[in-house]
């Protein structure tokens, strides 16, 4: 079998659990289900620090868990119907892919915590997605703005990422890769919509660019952990990613007509990024509402 038809198969195997009827009911994500890592070889590969995977996973996990619920809060909130479902759609994709991630690196340290245990039951420190992902809603022009962007660094990284030697990682990025360039053309499609549409809307999408820009800085600066990772064959160096993410951005904002903003964005403060779980105000209120209702109920199913 080559080596494209095992990472399919893996896919399949990984993401096929969260489509089946089973009676495990537990609080993630309001489905039940049994082992989502069910038909993968778990075992960490040799020579890997199981909590460095972990940690990777951790990053990649809470990237995706949170920029689905902020675009979960656009539910009742888009400008039409059809916009709604296919927010929804993405949001879903994303926490597909947070609950494979966050399971594997609960498997990974050793310690079984479930995606439930990392998703309801960590303290805002513990997470380690970008801030990007956890800034509040704002406008749709906004939400496009950051979509875009956040798919356009996300689908580079996971493209990366199917050749990963961790079966698990490379399964999802095999399945993600398929769902992101989706989220990335969806929110193209939007941005040349709004940028070449009326005055307004091109007020609109150059101040969501002011607006998210500044917040790209820290999606290029490699942790020491995405280093290491990436160092064994089992990660993505996000450093590597960016003449591509800067291709894609300037084809999209051309054709919508808006200007390329510095290419540098803000300079990332090493030790003080969200890979660090330093995170801003508006996150704590964000995790709050995450997670109330599983930590008013602990051990509760459903």
């Amino acid at each position: 079998m080559s080596r494209d038809n095992l990472a399919g198969d893996l896919a399949g195997n990984a993401l096929g659990a969260l489509a089946e009827d089973h009676d495990d009911a537990r609080w993630a994500y309001g489905t039940g289900f049994h082992d989502p890592l069910a038909g993968l070889d778990t075992a960490v590969p040799d020579g890997v620090d199981g909590d460095a995977l972990a940690a990777y996973c951790l990053m990649l996990g809470d990237d995706a868990l949170i920029m689905s619920h902020r675009l979960q809060e656009w539910c009742a909130h888009a400008p039409e119907l059809e916009e709604e479902v296919a927010l929804a759609n993405i949001a879903l994709d994303l926490l597909g892919q947070a609950r494979l991630l966050l399971t594997r690196a609960g498997q990974a340290d050793g310690t079984g915590r479930t995606e439930d245990d990392l998703a309801f039951f960590r303290d805002a420190g513990e997470f380690r997605n970008v801030r990007l992902a956890e800034a509040p809603r704002g406008d749709f022009a906004f939400c496009v703005v950051r979509l875009l962007v956040f798919a356009t660094w996300r689908l580079a990284l996971l493209d990366r990422l199917t050749a990963s030697r961790d079966p698990v990682l490379a399964a999802v990025a095999a399945k993600g890769v398929k769902e992101v360039a989706y989220h990335r053309d969806h929110a193209a499609m939007w941005t040349i919509r709004l940028g070449d549409g009326t005055a307004e809307s091109r007020r609109r999408m150059a101040g969501a660019l002011a607006a998210v820009w500044p917040l790209t800085g820290e999606l290029f600066a490699p942790h020491d952990v995405e280093r290491r990772m990436a160092e064994r064959g089992l990660g993505v160096d996000p450093s590597t990613v960016r003449a591509e993410f800067d291709q894609v951005i300037a084809e999209v904002l051309a054709a919508a007509t808006l200007p390329v903003p510095d290419p540098a964005g803000t300079p990332h403060e090493p030790g003080r990024s969200g890979r660090d779980g330093v995170h801003s105000e508006e996150f704590h209120a964000l995790l709050a509402e995450l997670q109330s209702v599983a930590r008013a109920h602990p051990g509760a199913t459903w």
